[in-house]
């Protein structure tokens, strides 16, 4: 039986620190609205279906204006998410049935692309639990309630956790589960939910995304998310010159030496 893996895109959540009015899902950059590009990288990827989580009232409008106006045939279902990110993940998960792996993204991080899918999914085959993320450039400082430095762990030993969260399917839905079941309300985190209600012999590896690969969630990473779009369109737009140069070049030598052959 063909393996079969599937991707959550979480786009149920508020934004209340963009201050926007709308929520930051559908906010436009470069004239796409910002959970499309996450949703455009799983279409042209080796995922066999997409789950969109979204906020109960915003299912048409994403039906409508988002899955069907770009042609997102991945996307097999949108799902009313719940007030915070671990029960979004769990009705996504439930929603599922049956899967092999699950990749659970964020719908604010746009700058997704083919080369993390990939190295997830290599990796959640190998480990069947991987998180995207990369070593933390700053020293991180922990801190009391009143602000005070208490302890500055080892920066090699930090890293800053993106998405996606991958896993085989069965370990983080019975995880998640665990959670639900036990009414913790503190996880943040997909890793998380599987360090402390999962199979403890299965280990989190980290695997290197991309310090590109930023999370929206303050109007200066609109700003930031716009400049990365469009140097992202500028580098493939290059590429395709590039292309196209070598192309011709080669016609070029394949005629004379054709030519020269001849004589």
């Amino acid at each position: 039986m063909k393996e079969k893996i599937v991707a959550i895109v979480l786009g149920a959540g508020e934004g209340k620190r963009m201050g926007s009015g709308i929520p930051k899902q559908y906010m436009i950059i470069k004239s796409r609205p910002l959970i499309y590009y996450a949703l455009k990288a799983f279409e042209h990827s080796p995922v066999d279906e997409v789950i969109l989580v979204t906020g109960e009232d915003e299912i048409d409008y994403c039906q409508k204006y988002i899955v069907d106006k770009y042609q997102f045939e991945k996307v097999s279902r949108i799902v009313a998410g719940g007030r915070e990110r671990y029960e979004s993940v769990y009705l996504g998960l439930r929603s599922i049935g049956e899967a092999d792996y699950v990749l659970i993204h964020d719908g604010a991080r746009p700058m997704l692309n083919a080369d993390i899918i990939r190295k997830c999914i290599i990796n959640v085959r190998r480990h069947k639990a991987c998180v995207v993320g990369m070593p933390s450039k700053d020293t991180i400082k922990v801190v009391d309630n009143d602000t005070y430095a208490v302890s500055t762990p080892p920066r090699r030993k930090l890293w800053q956790v993106q998405t996606p969260q991958c896993f085989d399917f069965n370990l983080i839905y019975d995880a998640y589960q665990k959670l639900m079941d036990s009414g913790d309300t503190t996880a943040t985190d997909d890793g998380m939910v599987l360090e402390n209600y999962g199979d403890q012999r299965v280990k989190v590896k980290l695997i290197e995304g991309s310090y590109d690969n930023i999370k929206v969630t303050t109007p200066e990473d609109v700003r930031i998310a716009g400049s990365l779009v469009k140097a992202r369109k500028l580098f493939r737009f290059l590429h395709n010159v590039h292309d196209k140069i070598i192309y011709l070049q080669m016609k070029i030598l394949q005629k004379r030496f054709f030519t020269k052959k001849k004589k």
